[in-house]
């Protein structure tokens, strides 16, 4: 019986993301996992760790395998949120997977999509 309760467990990984250049040591560097219907919106998994100066490496767990945009941000401040212009441009450094980049706004979902399989992944972020 456990046997067929394992072999219907889908496998996960972990993804190592490498986010650079973080400037100071300030507040904390946010990492978030999205999936294609949940990018930029409320993502499944993320994490939170001080910042430290130079490149930062931050590992999510448990990732199933199958199609996923990583994105980060310094939030230099500390208080859990991408902080922004009164005219909506973001004033705190970020940047996604596949360093993806658009002209007005973020990228599209496809532009910053990683494939994670059974093993580890990993995906480089330039802060900008």
């Amino acid at each position: 019986m456990l046997a067929i309760l394992l072999c219907g467990t889908a496998a996960a990984a972990s993804i190592e993301v490498r986010v650079s250049p973080v400037a100071d040591t300030g507040g904390t560097v946010n990492v978030a996992v999205c999936d294609r219907e949940r990018f930029l919106k409320q993502c499944a998994y993320s994490a939170a760790v001080p910042a430290r100066a130079g490149e930062m490496k931050v590992t999510i767990d448990g990732v199933p395998a199958g199609t996923w945009a990583v994105l980060a941000y310094h939030d230099a401040n500390a208080n859990s949120k991408l902080d922004r212009s009164p005219i909506g441009m973001p004033t705190e450094k970020y940047g996604f997977s596949r360093d993806a980049r658009n002209m007005f706004g973020p990228p599209a979902f496809d532009k910053a999509a990683i494939e994670v399989g059974d093993g580890p992944a990993v995906a480089p972020i330039t802060l900008r």
